[in-house]
């Protein structure tokens, strides 16, 4: 059974009324869609052969879910013969910046 794709006003995990930021943290917590976006930042348009490649690992089939969840939310559109960030996917990354500069200097505390 698939799940829907997580969206603003949308049931979700932890969030009965599908808070935007609920929606897009379980969007983004599915396997293999960080991946999908990162894979894309580059302003690439690999087709879904290429993609599957540079995410090494990942099966077609759930390839196919991932785009079409990322093209239903607007952050993925297949143009051509390839895809790519749409305008919201770009700002999604550009958001995800400072979060990636936080993540390059965590130290967490050894464990006892």
């Amino acid at each position: 059974m698939t799940r829907p794709t997580p969206l603003p006003g949308r049931r979700v995990r932890g969030s009965h009324t599908g808070r935007p930021i609920m929606a897009l943290l379980d969007l983004l917590g599915r396997r293999w869609a960080l991946r999908v976006l990162w894979e894309l930042r580059d302003g690439s348009s690999p087709t879904f052969r290429q993609l599957q490649q540079r995410c090494g690992g990942v099966s077609s089939s759930v390839l196919a879910d991932r785009l079409r969840e990322l093209g239903q939310a607007d952050l993925v559109e297949h143009a051509g013969e390839g895809y790519l960030l749409t305008e919201q996917g770009r700002t999604l990354q550009e958001s995800l910046a400072p979060l990636d500069a936080w993540a390059s200097g965590w130290r967490p505390k050894a464990a006892d």
